[in-house]
């Protein structure tokens, strides 16, 4: 028998499992009993750097980020790329939607995003 903690949408559980010899008869399987254990906390967010700008961009879509090609300060033109986002083995460049300063970054590389999510601010 092996004992084992399965964590289940947060719910940690021990489970024990026989191990089988090879019959053809099914061994009896009892349900797993809930732990109180302390489950992983939560991955902490990125923090944004700088203030809030009051152009807001946005996700379009859900997807990891692969490059942030600006950085707090800089000023940018409309169309330029702010960052490059992967979604559905594609990379999407989100370009900036007017004339501006960067203001705030709130994706770094890695990161994975949901569609809304405020990617960058500008002033």
């Amino acid at each position: 028998m092996k004992n084992y903690t399965i964590t289940v949408n947060g719910n940690v559980y021990d489970v024990t499992v026989e191990e089988s010899t090879g019959a053809a008869a099914p061994a009896a399987v009892s349900a797993p009993s809930p732990v109180k254990k302390e489950a992983a906390p939560a991955p902490k967010k990125a923090a944004a750097t700088g203030a809030e700008g009051s152009v807001k961009v946005t996700a379009p879509m859900p997807g990891k980020i692969l490059g942030v090609k600006v950085s707090a300060g800089q000023a940018v033109k409309k169309g330029e790329v702010l960052v490059v986002l992967e979604a559905m083995k594609m990379e999407n460049e989100i370009i900036a939607p007017s004339d501006g300063t960067v203001a705030s970054i709130h994706a770094a590389v890695g990161d994975s995003v949901e569609a809304g999510a405020t990617l960058a601010t500008l002033n």
